[in-house]
């Protein structure tokens, strides 16, 4: 009988050390869960750089712009004489309906938009940067097929504006601020006067333009930046129609109607320049296979 109660006192005693051992250890390990949780906390990981990225991503904005000068180079003369000889054969059309109209021409209303706009002086540079914006979607073409394609369909822009001025000839009201001591307004009076308001091809070339040239840079992978350039270059212009008073409302309402008739039909049909057009295919990141 007493062996048996010592036997049962030691079994309780080896019990209870059981016990004690693991409530210490799980003590234990919390303290040190939470001494690393604080080191974590306290001392956040930094992210690791990665110098391998970073020039991978250099080597390909190197790698656009490359593809960029070598597009531009391609057919350079053929593009130099095309946009001339187009440029002064429709200069030549233009002015000769401006200064010999079919009929007298009809003034075009103002609205609260046009007298909301007011006369800017310097609205004049983003005005005449037109024709050097135009010139920027050909110079980005690369085979013959897609430049005859791309001057086939602003060329049919061009002439259907030019059939609104023969059949329905139209005029701006008249500017009532002196220009005399503004740079380039007289000229700019004496060159393109009043009249061929209504559609604005300013407008229309302006917008056939920029929506080709937003496709061409996404093309190329180009910055975002780039695009947002172009989106802002082409604002500017179709302002500065009203801000010169060389348009109005109406006449910027027809310019885009006349644009959007004639873009979106010449990227169906032609597509965006295909594989061979350009040298980074829509979707093909700068710097990836070729």
């Amino acid at each position: 009988m007493c062996f048996t109660r010592a036997l049962w006192r030691a079994a309780i005693g080896v019990s209870s050390a059981v016990v004690r051992g693991g409530t210490l250890a799980r003590n234990r390990l919390q303290r040190r869960s939470a001494h690393e949780s604080s080191s974590v906390t306290e001392h956040p990981l930094r992210p690791a750089s990665h110098p391998i990225s970073r020039a991978a991503s250099a080597d390909a904005h190197a790698g656009a712009l490359r593809r960029v000068f070598a597009t531009l180079l391609r057919l350079f003369w053929l593009k130099a004489l095309g946009i001339t000889v187009f440029m002064s054969v429709f200069f030549v059309g233009y002015f000769h309906l401006l200064r010999h109209p079919s009929q007298p021409p009809i003034e075009m209303p103002l609205t609260a938009i046009d007298r909301w706009i007011p006369f800017e002086p310097w609205a004049l540079w983003p005005y005449v940067s037109l024709w050097f914006y135009v010139t920027l979607p050909p110079s980005l073409l690369g085979t013959f097929r897609s430049l005859l394609a791309y001057g086939s369909w602003i060329g049919a822009l061009c002439i259907a504006g030019l059939a609104c001025f023969y059949w329905w000839p139209t005029a701006v009201p008249r500017l009532e601020t002196p220009t005399t001591d503004l740079a380039g307004f007289d000229l700019l009076r004496g060159v393109d006067a009043s009249g061929n308001a209504c559609p604005s091809l300013h407008v229309a070339t302006a917008t056939f333009s920029a929506i080709w040239l937003d496709r061409l840079l996404r093309n190329l992978v180009l910055p975002a930046w780039l695009r947002g350039a172009n989106a802002l270059w082409f604002g500017l212009i179709v302002w500065s129609t009203l801000a010169t008073r060389q348009h109005v409302w109406w006449d910027v309402v027809a310019g885009l109607a006349l644009a959007l008739l004639f873009t979106p039909l010449s990227l169906r049909w032609d597509g965006l320049p295909r594989r061979g057009d350009i040298m980074a295919p829509l979707g093909t990141r700068a710097g990836q296979g070729r």
